[in-house]
């Protein structure tokens, strides 16, 4: 059985992370739109900062798991 306060503090490091990867998806992603319609030669530039941004979601959903298994501390 899970603490609540750990249920707690994994909901809030994926709820957040995921935020903070929609966040800047939303706005890498429309910016990479503007770019690859003025240059369409600059598509797999553009990509590698819409998968920097989607990291931050991945990064969160890890540190979820290590609190609800207590790894690391």
């Amino acid at each position: 059985m899970v603490e609540p306060i750990t249920a707690v503090g994994a909901g809030l490091a994926i709820g957040l992370s995921a935020i903070g990867a929609g966040y800047g998806i939303g706005v890498a992603g429309a910016a990479s739109a503007g770019a690859i319609s003025e240059k369409p030669e600059l598509f797999g530039k553009v990509l590698i900062f819409v998968a920097f941004a989607e990291a931050i979601a991945i990064y969160g959903l890890l540190i979820a798991f290590m609190i609800l298994f207590g790894i690391g501390g």
